[in-house]
C-alpha cells in the first residue's frame, strides 16, 4: 500500500510515520507540510525525526505525488485537510482523516465527498479507545434513562479544538445506542450563574493544560452511585497502528464513508 502522510513534523503524523516506515507493507510515498516550512524538499524520517531516512521527501504541494499515491493519511490542521480533501476528490483517491475541528459545514463537505472516493473520518484511531465506545454504547442502553451523563476530556495545552474529536465521537455512539441526536443537544460546560441541569442531555467539559497526556471519562450519575469509564493515553503510539492498519483496511475500498470501528471489527 502506497501512502501519503500530512504534517509529518507534528506529534501524531511523525508517530504515524515511525509505524508506516516499520511495516514491510507500506511504502511511504512523501509528505505534505504547509507551505514555507523549512523543512520542505527534506526525507520524511529526518522531518518525522524517526532516527532514519525513508526515501520519500517532504513537499508542499500534493498534486506533485498524490497520482503514486494509494492511499493519503491526514493528521494536520483544518485548512491543510481541506485542501488535501479537494486533492483527493480530484484524483480519486482514498482518504484517512484524523485532524478535527472541522467546522459543521467542513465537516458535510467531508461527508458529501464520500460518494465519489472512499473517505473515513476517525477522531480517534487507538483499539482501546473504540473498544471503549462499544462498551459506552452499552452502558447507554442500560442507563441512559436513569442517570446524567457527563464527559471530561483532558489534553495538554497545545489542544486548540474543544470538546475534543475523541470526546465528540464518545458522546455520537452513545446517541447512536439510545437513538438520538445527542451532539446538537449537548451542553458545553456551564458558564457563571444558575443553570440547572436538563434532564437528558449530555454535558462536556474540557481540561487543557501542561503536557499532560490525553485522558477521557465518561460518568453516568445516578442515585447513590456512579458509573466512571476512562481511557488514559500515556503516548500516541496505539494511535498511530490503528491508523495505519485503517489506511491498509482502505486502500481497495469503493465510494463510500467508513468508520474506524468498521476496520477494527467492531
Amino acid at each position: 500500500m502506497k501512502l501519503i502522510i500530512t504534517a509529518p513534523k507534528g506529534k501524531m503524523a511523525g508517530l504515524v510515520v515511525a509505524e508506516a516506515a516499520a511495516r514491510d507493507d507500506v511504502e511511504i510515498i512523501a509528505g505534505i507540510g504547509p507551505k514555507g516550512r523549512d523543512y520542505i524538499g527534506m526525507d520524511i524520517g529526518e522531518v518525522a525525526m524517526i532516527g532514519s531516512k525513508v526515501g520519500a521527501p517532504v513537499a508542499d504541494d500534493i498534486e506533485k505525488h498524490i497520482d503514486e499515491a494509494d492511499v493519503v493519511c491526514d493528521f494536520s490542521t483544518v485548512d491543510l485537510g481541506m485542501e488535501v480533501l479537494d486533492a483527493c476528490i480530484k484524483h480519486k483517491k482514498a482518504l484517512v482523516i484524523g485532524t478535527t475541528g472541522f467546522s459543521a459545514e467542513q465537516r458535510e463537505r467531508l461527508e458529501a465527498a464520500s460518494s465519489e472516493i472512499p473517505i473515513m473520518i476517525a477522531a480517534n484511531t487507538d483499539r482501546m479507545v473504540n473498544v471503549m465506545r462499544r462498551i459506552l454504547m452499552e452502558a447507554a442502553r442500560e442507563l441512559y434513562d436513569e442517570t446524567d451523563i457527563e464527559i471530561v476530556d483532558m489534553h495538554d495545552n497545545s489542544k486548540i479544538d474543544s470538546p475534543s474529536g475523541t470526546a465528540r465521537e464518545m458522546i455520537e455512539s452513545i446517541g447512536e445506542a439510545v437513538g438520538r441526536d445527542l451532539v446538537s443537544d449537548a451542553v458545553y460546560g456551564r458558564p457563571l450563574g444558575i443553570h440547572p441541569r436538563e434532564k437528558g442531555k449530555v454535558t462536556f467539559h474540557a481540561i487543557r493544560g501542561g503536557d499532560t497526556p490525553s485522558s477521557h471519562t465518561v460518568y453516568f450519575f445516578g442515585d447513590g452511585e456512579r458509573l466512571e469509564i476512562t481511557h488514559h493515553c500515556l503516548n500516541w503510539k496505539g494511535c498511530a497502528k490503528g491508523a495505519v492498519d485503517a489506511c491498509i483496511w482502505m486502500a481497495d475500498k469503493l465510494a463510500g464513508l467508513y468508520g474506524i470501528r468498521e476496520s477494527m471489527g467492531l
